[in-house]
């Protein structure tokens, strides 16, 4: 079964940001995304706002609902009071929480459960009980116990932090070592019930090998490569790609 795919906006909004002008529209390419068959969007809110903005979910959760009802709608980011506000009003149908301090330039990191467990259960539950499906960034570090402490917050899901494996390029036995520690995670998680998603680093290259290691393999959120990808093929053809590389029939 194919790994379903989620473009991430944030690198579009971010080259929107860059002048006080409308373009890149970042609906335009989420529409375009969709229509080349995404399964969903994601977008990850940060406080400063320096790539999506808080006023870009209205109109993304308009797009899903009125063009796209069979999509997904994935927002990111850390669960402060703010966010949580955010999730509540756009009604995504999942949520996946990361660990990110403010300052960061982009996840790079999982939760440690153990420590963050209280804040986890209760944000989880609050955000389950507008029926979201909850998911959580997780290291692919091949940690059972780590998986357990996931598990113990009800969250639906992990997200891999796949970011290791994808630095990988250029190292093929390092890359091995990450796929295997990836693939560790993956299946102790999968024995206690929780889906597996992934995310960071990860293209046309990479992402096959991570599907046959992991072939239940719910989602994956990609967004720096394939908008990298979408300056040479366009969006709607590096949509086919990813969505080839995920294992699906294009």
């Amino acid at each position: 079964m194919a790994a379903k795919l989620s473009v991430n906006l944030n690198a579009i909004a971010m080259l929107r940001n860059r002048r006080d002008l409308p373009w890149p529209d970042v609906a335009h390419f989420g529409r375009l995304a969709l229509k080349a068959g995404a399964y969903g969007l994601t977008v990850h809110p940060r406080p400063d706002q320096r790539h999506i903005r808080f006023s870009d979910l209205p109109t993304l959760r308009a797009l899903i609902d009125d063009e796209f009802p069979k999509a997904e709608f994935n927002i990111e980011g850390y669960p402060t009071e703010e966010f949580m506000a955010l999730c509540e009003d756009a009604a995504p149908e999942q949520v996946t929480l990361v660990p990110d301090h403010p300052s960061q330039a982009t996840s790079d990191h999982g939760w440690d459960f153990v420590s963050h467990q209280e804040l986890l259960k209760r944000v989880v539950g609050r955000l389950k009980a507008k029926g979201m499906r909850v998911s959580l960034f997780a290291d692919g570090d091949g940690k059972e116990e780590a998986v357990l402490a996931a598990k113990a917050t009800g969250a639906d899901r992990i997200e891999l932090y796949t970011g290791p494996y994808g630095g990988c390029y250029d190292a093929p036995e390092r890359r091995d070592v990450e796929l295997d520690l990836l693939g560790k995670t993956a299946d102790a998680a999968q024995a206690l019930g929780l889906g597996v998603n992934g995310g960071h680093d990860l293209t046309v290259a990479n992402l096959p090998a991570l599907v046959g290691r992991i072939p239940y393999l719910a989602e994956v959120s990609i967004g720096h490569g394939l908008t990298a990808d979408a300056l040479e093929f366009g969006m709607a053809e590096t949509v086919r790609r990813f969505r080839h590389a995920c294992g699906e029939s294009v």
